[in-house]
């Protein structure tokens, strides 16, 4: 078996088990001889490369056009410098030089030199590259497989961006954690693990496919265990109402491995979302807290009113009042004083994971702050002037907490209230509520004075007190 069938054979066999189209090997191929001839014999040459199915070798050629006048020496010859070569042509036409550098062809090479070497002016550089060549080629198909192997792994897989992948550990690099797909490696990068969660060589892994990266280096799949996709694939993948799209999840909030919050709701009145994510005894939801290595799980309903779906998402803590700041996309939350530590959970995970499902900033107060609060804005509130009790209840449910905040509305959103019937009541009331807040804070002023005074003196004190008992 010759060298020329065996390239022929090697990229058949290469296009057969890599699943490679046998055209894109040989045009890469073709493609990467002509690179490293023009590299060898000079750049400026005219030169083409052509594999030979015959023979399954690739043939190069010089193309040599015959001009008049001369201007590219390297690309073209004059009429009488073909005459003298004994070359039959004619202005315009194209000469084609076959350039043997296998060393099987090193006789027909010394004979053209012999014949055209003053016209081709290869120098014998032929004899070089022939072994050249050939290291090519491996090079090119070798670098060509690698290629399609990564275009195939992206084409295979990148319709399964945001789905579920299971696969076997396989190795560790530098945190990251390589995962065999079964045809394809993917990574488990060390920004989407989850802390409390550790993996051994085979042991099977199911991850969310975050992104496809066809430039990536090493594997180009990209799998999370701490996307918030996770949680809801694996639930899609437990309830089938969810599946058919009966129940559907409108949103979700995880902190990976500690707790996750999942919001969802029904297309069809007969079917309880809550209970069709929870299962019988439990057993939906059970399954993928137990994929979650023991993530506590909160199913909450959706509501289209986002004050009820965020007293639903504080859950289990019960919510008494709420009071909604739409301008600045926040709601104040009151519970019960024994309630405040559950609704705020532990470390603020609670209150944080329900502002995060719902997408509003949202505050909690216990009732005693709240009533301790309205208290000091309705002692604030008394003390402006012409404050009538109606206008003094309309103040309080406006939002107004003070004599100071009051002093800073604007005239035509108090002249909206109830009791305060013109521009100029408005204007009035503001400008009232300017000279209480002043005293106000004069009074405050005062406070803080005597206060530094007295521990001014009590500090002046304490060395006589203990030079007393010194003498003592």
């Amino acid at each position: 078996m010759s060298e020329g069938t065996s390239l022929s054979q090697v990229i058949d066999q290469v296009s057969k088990d890599k699943n490679i189209e046998r055209k894109i090997l040989v045009e890469a191929l073709e493609s990467a001889i002509l690179t490293a001839a023009k590299r060898a014999f000079g750049e400026e040459r005219e030169m083409e490369a052509k594999f030979n199915d015959a023979t399954g070798r690739v043939d190069l050629f010089q193309i040599i056009i015959v001009a008049d006048p001369v201007s590219t020496p390297a690309k073209e010859i004059s009429l009488d410098e073909a005459k003298q070569f004994n070359l039959q042509a004619d202005v315009g036409d194209e000469l084609l030089f076959q350039i043997f550098f296998d060393e099987k062809d090193q006789a027909r090479a010394e004979e053209q030199d012999a014949k055209y070497g003053a016209l081709l002016k290869l120098n014998r550089a032929w004899k070089t590259f022939g072994r050249f060549a050939a290291q090519t080629a491996k090079q090119v198909i070798l670098q060509r497989v690698r290629e399609a192997e990564r275009d195939n792994v992206f084409n295979q897989y990148r319709e399964k961006k945001g789905e579920l992948i299971s696969g076997i550990v396989r190795r560790f690099e530098r945190g990251s954690i390589i995962v065999d797909l079964g045809g394809a490696e993917a990574v488990l990068p060390v920004r989407e693990q989850v802390p409390r969660e550790s993996f051994r060589a085979g042991d099977r892994i199911v991850a969310y496919v975050v992104d496809i990266d066809k430039a990536a280096r090493g594997p180009q799949i990209i799998i999370s265990r701490g996307h918030k996709g996770l949680l809801e694939k694996l639930f899609e993948m437990e309830v089938p109402e969810i599946y058919d799209k009966i129940v559907r999840v409108e949103a979700s909030a995880r902190e990976p491995g500690a707790r996750s919050k999942i919001a969802v709701s029904s297309r069809d009145r007969d079917v309880d979302p809550v209970g069709a994510c929870v299962g019988m005894k439990g057993s939906r939801v059970q399954a993928v807290v137990q994929e979650l290595r023991g993530e506590k799980i909160d199913i909450v309903p959706y509501d289209n009113d986002p004050a009820r779906f965020v007293c639903n998402a504080i859950a289990p803590a019960q919510v008494s009042r709420v009071m909604i700041d739409a301008s600045n996309h926040t709601m104040e939350l009151v519970v019960a004083d024994d309630k405040l530590s559950l609704a705020i959970g532990k470390k603020g995970q609670n209150v944080r994971l329900a502002s995060q499902l719902t997408n509003w900033r949202i505050d909690i107060h216990s009732e005693t702050k709240m009533r301790e609060a309205e208290e000091r804005a309705r002692a604030s509130l008394t003390a402006v002037e012409g404050a009538t009790p109606e206008i003094l209840e309309a103040l309080l449910r406006a939002g107004w907490g003070s004599a100071e905040a009051l002093a800073r509305a604007g005239v035509d959103e108090l002249a909206t209230l109830p009791g305060v019937d013109s521009l100029e009541a408005a204007a009035r009331l503001i400008a009232a509520a300017s000279r209480a807040a002043a005293l106000e804070e004069q009074r405050r002023a005062d406070e803080r004075a005597r206060a530094q005074a007295a521990a001014a003196a009590a500090a002046a004190a304490a060395p006589e007190v203990v030079a007393s008992e010194e003498r003592t």
